[in-house]
């Protein structure tokens, strides 16, 4: 070997030394975001109520809670046997309101379903956001859909089987997710939900207006609604209504005036204008042709939580049926 190839040689080592130091440090993130969602602590916070935290690459790498409640005799080390799933979601609290303000705990139809209950943001809307060029921005519907669907379905007993329920911002995150997912969910139920946003200019206006909350540029979400008009009826249910026709589906809300579980003279224009929507879904839904569709448009009533419970008792029937769960 001659003076000049070892040479050669001493500096292509040089090189890869100095690559591998490179890279070394970015590899264990690199694995991290292989690897997908991964749960990162496990609580145990009453009777049947696990909180799973979950790290997100889909979130930007934060770490979001996941409440499960489960069916009696679940076992996560089982692999397996996998049970039927609901998921609820909801708007404007957190993965713990439904088993804070509703008695979902308690409902005994629910012993022999996991029950999930996802963080979903305060203002994420369940969507991928548009982005309007901002780097880091969440993408909820893909976290909910890909990486935690396969998270539970492998490691938490979650199986193929699965419904969707969700109040206000949620019920349009179910419908939307069943629409946009076709075959993931088998029924989805919408109480007073967010189901045709792009309605008139008063709806437009009112959703830019949660957009805007805590400061956010309320065009991050979904865009602007004139020059993004197809990203905006791509989340909006009216304009999904075909890709519904095939599963059941629950719509009920109220109409904003006072009603038997409100105080006297309350009054509430956010669900006035959820009920026009859900009106008007409900007609796109019978152009299209869905025979399965069950509506319960129940005149006074607010957007509140005794409601939103009262619906959950009445869409379980038709949630629990798909599910093929009998009690």
């Amino acid at each position: 070997m001659t003076a000049a190839t070892i040479r050669r040689a001493r500096c292509l080592l040089l090189v890869l030394a100095v690559l591998l130091l490179t890279l070394t440090p970015n590899a264990p993130s690199v694995a991290a975001e292989a690897r997908g969602a991964e749960v990162v602590a496990v609580t145990q916070v009453a009777d049947r109520q696990v909180d799973l935290s979950v790290r997100s690459p889909a979130l930007g790498g934060r770490t979001v809670n996941v409440r499960l409640l489960t069916p009696d005799g679940w076992n996560p080390d089982d692999r397996g046997r996998h049970w039927p799933t609901l998921w609820l979601h909801g708007c404007c609290g957190d993965y713990t309101s439904w088993t804070s303000r509703t008695d979902v705990a308690r409902i005994d139809s629910l012993r022999d379903v996991l029950v999930v209950m996802p963080e979903a943001g305060w203002n994420g809307w369940y969507s991928d956001w548009w982005n309007n060029g901002n780097g880091g921005d969440p993408a909820w519907e893909t976290f909910h859909t890909k990486e935690l669907r396969r998270l539970l379905e492998r490691d938490w007993g979650a199986g193929p089987r699965r419904v969707v329920a969700g109040l206000s911002m949620g019920g349009q995150g179910a419908l939307m997710y069943a629409a946009r997912h076709p075959g993931m969910f088998k029924a989805a139920a919408a109480y007073s939900g967010s189901v045709h946003p792009l309605l008139n200019d008063e709806s437009v206006s009112r959703i830019m207006g949660f957009f805007a909350g805590q400061g956010d540029d309320p065009r991050r979400v979904w865009g602007d609604p004139v020059a993004q008009r197809d990203v905006w009826a791509a989340h909006d249910p009216y304009y999904l209504a075909k890709r519904l026709r095939p599963i059941p589906v629950y719509l009920s809300c109220g109409d904003g005036t006072a009603g038997p579980l409100d105080p006297p003279g309350a009054t509430n224009a956010l669900e006035a204008d959820f009920d026009r929507q859900n009106h008007a879904l409900a007609g796109a839904l019978e152009r299209a042709g869905a025979r399965h569709v069950t509506t319960n448009f129940y005149g006074p009533g607010t957007h509140s939580w005794p409601y939103w419970q009262r619906e959950l008792h009445a869409s379980l029937p038709m949630l629990l049926g798909a599910l093929r769960v009998t009690n």
